[in-house]
């Protein structure tokens, strides 16, 4: 074979031209006994591969064929081989980092249940099984995700030929479910962060942590990325333009973009806050040496290290424990209940996509607000009624008696 570098998919190379090509070991044949292998640099439309990602999807459906024709499909492919050798190199090329490490236990419960089962033999019964399975063990709403990774797997089966119909999609979809976000009404909030003493270091960090999440409503990975050249204290603005994946202090990538397109956004923040940052960054300039807003040790913050001060000064204060999405929803509430802010700056406030998005998780917070509209139309029309009948009345005569 030509000297060329390998790629994530095995079987797939470039060669010293940046060309993608698959060449493989398919098995002997039946007959002559003959090892078949099968190269190529061309798709079965006759252009060359792009990338590692098409090669390796023209190899899946070559392999697919052999087998069938040979007889030996059923007798070969296993759930594990299949996961291993072609969905997940796929799946992990076409996502985030983060969220391939974030479903990767959902593909590891998967194999751990079906890995010695070959693709054909599973059947309906075995995904039903499987569905009331994970209702019985987990949240509905994890049980959800994890059937949707289910799915996810035979699909792909399908589309590379190595099934006919996706078995799982004849069982009921595992309704996502409604969860209700706790959150810190302001009242709370005032109790958490009177709980800081901010003549200490880490508390003083651990105040700035709670304060400029609750009044930003920024997401977690977010306000982790957040640097001091983000903020413009003069003009009093953050721009929030990262966000970060995260695996351990020395092992973590800054990226330039957040969750969505519309995430990246310029926010304004009050006269406190930036009094507030003012006095942690000079603080923090006496002590480190850092780039990042939220850091007592140059690095930036781990996500657990967000919930653990939460949970230590909710538990503190006598308040309800909340995650670190449930200052980002703390936010909403202080806005709309405080402020009656409208849902088109609430949503843009946030970096949701739409104020579709935005009603879909808040719409409820805005309930008390025609109160407001009540009071104001009391009185508000005024008319003087007639002293005497201008209408020659000609209807029904029991009311004209009445009358």
């Amino acid at each position: 074979m030509t000297t060329a570098e390998k790629t994530k998919y095995p079987g797939v190379y470039k060669d010293s031209k940046g060309n993608y090509f698959y060449q493989a070991y398919l098995g002997r044949d039946p007959i002559t006994g003959k090892k078949v292998t099968k190269k190529s640099r061309k798709a079965s439309n006759g252009k060359p591969f792009t990338s590692a990602l098409s090669a390796n999807a023209e190899l899946s459906k070559i392999r697919a064929k052999y087998l069938e024709q040979s007889g030996q499909a059923n007798y070969r492919i296993t759930v594990k081989t299949f996961m291993e050798r072609n969905f997940l190199p796929k799946y992990k090329a076409d996502v985030k980092q983060s969220t391939y490490e974030s479903h990767e236990q959902s593909f590891q419960r998967i194999l751990d249940r079906f890995g010695d089962k070959r693709l054909e033999d599973i059947t309906v019964l075995d995904c039903e099984e499987y569905r009331t399975w994970l209702l019985n063990n987990y949240s509905q709403s994890y049980a959800n995700l994890n059937y949707i990774s289910f799915r996810q797997v035979l699909e792909y089966a399908v589309k590379m030929d190595f099934l006919k119909v996706n078995v799982a999609k004849k069982t009921k979809a595992i309704p996502k479910g409604r969860t209700v976000q706790s959150f810190w009404t302001k009242s709370e909030f005032e109790k958490v962060i009177s709980q800081c003493c901010i003549e200490v270091f880490e508390q003083h960090m651990n105040f700035m942590l709670i304060w400029l999440y609750f009044m930003t409503g920024m997401r977690v990975g977010e306000g982790q990325a957040l640097k001091w050249s983000d903020i413009d204290l003069k003009n009093k603005t953050i721009k929030i333009f990262h966000n970060i994946d995260y695996k351990n202090k020395h092992n973590y990538t800054i990226n330039n973009y957040t969750k969505t397109a519309s995430g990246m956004r310029m926010i304004s923040i009050d006269d406190t806050t930036v009094e507030y940052l003012k006095r942690w960054k000079k603080a923090q300039r006496k002590m480190i040496k850092s780039e990042f807003v939220l850091s007592y040790d140059g690095e930036p913050i781990a996500r657990s290290t967000v919930q653990r001060i939460l949970i230590r000064y909710a538990k503190l204060a006598g308040v309800t424990i909340i995650q670190g999405k449930g200052l980002r929803h703390s936010h909403a509430s202080y806005l709309i209940n405080e402020f009656n802010a409208d849902v088109l700056t609430v949503s843009r406030r946030l970096g949701h996509s739409s104020p579709d998005i935005t009603l879909r998780y808040y719409a409820h917070m805005w309930n008390r607000n025609d109160s407001i509209l009540a009071n104001r139309m009391t009185g508000n029309i005024n008319f003087n009624p007639a002293k005497e009948s201008k209408v020659n009345f000609n209807g029904n005569q029991l009311i004209k008696k009445n009358s």
